[in-house]
């Protein structure tokens, strides 16, 4: 199991990450170090699809760590979030009690010697024991820390937001019934954002900011060639220099990385030797969701293969 203590060095978290697959920029590797050393929860923003999500993941591989994720969505509520109570045990434990009333009373004559005999035996009907912890209750829970991902924050409420507040900023948090629950050991927090909505900034205070957009050429190469190590370099300069191309149209979806490495899969299972008019047209679905897309990008394949042919040339 890797030490999970904080790496020493930037360069210690690239190689740790790249270890899992994850082939990470300066930028990135620069914010998981930084966010280990002042333990500080990070905000990674950008479009769906480049490593927001994979990025947590590999963290907890190369940690040795759990991962504790948390999806989030329109209405989510501290009950599916942090704690709900155990009520059929709740109800369970009622029956028990009125069935064990008279010994719990204990002969009591009057009801007030009867209601001081019931504050004596003290009430657990709101203790740990009823207690369903939820992802973000399970994270400071974890003797040996986690990693907690709360994956797409941007599509919960904003109340949700100060439900989170606490957390990010003293890693504990505080139930009316049982009082502050602190973290064992802090978890490493990744919070992911496809800014669909303004997040607030009482949150982003609380967060190091970063943002992951579309890689630049060469790292994209590496990433495939990481994730698909079966295809050749050939096809994968020139794969990733038409994604460049068809990155650069009008479009409702820009392919991201998540395509770029499943047009990878697809390319070497066909038996693709380089790109050619026929199979990337054949296999254009892969890398664009909307058919108006695909009918925008469709004219230029000719093009867009031409000149990532000599980018691989002269690249």
């Amino acid at each position: 199991m890797a030490d999970q203590k904080a790496s020493t060095s930037i360069e210690a978290v690239e190689s740790g990450l790249a270890a899992q697959g994850y082939i990470a920029s300066r930028q990135i590797a620069t914010a998981v170090y930084l966010s280990q050393q002042i333990e500080k929860p990070i905000l990674v923003e950008g479009p769906a699809g480049v490593g927001k999500t994979e990025l947590a993941k590999a963290i907890a591989a190369w940690r040795g760590m759990k991962m504790i994720r948390l999806q989030c969505y329109e209405g989510l509520d501290e009950a599916k979030a942090l704690y709900e109570w155990k009520y059929a045990k709740q109800l369970l434990y009622t029956q028990i009690l009125k069935d064990k009333l008279g010994e719990v009373l204990g002969g009591a004559q009057t009801l007030h010697a009867a209601l001081d005999q019931l504050h004596d035996f003290g009430d657990v009907f709101f203790s740990k024991e009823f207690v369903e912890p939820r992802p973000l209750l399970q994270a400071l829970e974890q003797p040996g820390g986690c990693v907690l991902l709360i994956d797409e924050i941007d599509k919960s409420d904003a109340e949700f937001e100060s439900l989170l507040l606490e957390i990010l900023s003293d890693f504990q948090v505080t139930i009316p019934e049982l009082g502050t629950v602190s973290a064992i050991t802090p978890p490493t927090v990744i919070l992911t954002s496809n800014s669909e909505r303004d997040l607030g900034d009482a949150l982003k205070r609380r967060c190091l900011h970063l943002h992951i957009g579309f890689p630049e050429q060469r790292l994209e190469e590496r990433i495939v060639e990481s994730r698909v190590p079966g295809i050749s370099q050939t096809l994968r300069r020139q794969m990733v220099g038409f994604i460049h191309e068809i990155r650069s149209l009008d479009l409702k979806k820009l392919p991201s990385v998540s395509e770029t490495i499943d047009w990878a899969r697809v390319l070497v299972l066909l038996q693709a030797a380089e790109l050619d008019t026929e199979i990337v047209k054949d296999t254009l679905n892969v890398l664009l969701k909307y058919e108006a897309d695909i009918e925008a990008a469709a004219p230029q394949v000719t093009t867009f293969i031409a000149r990532a042919a000599r980018s691989n040339v002269f690249g």
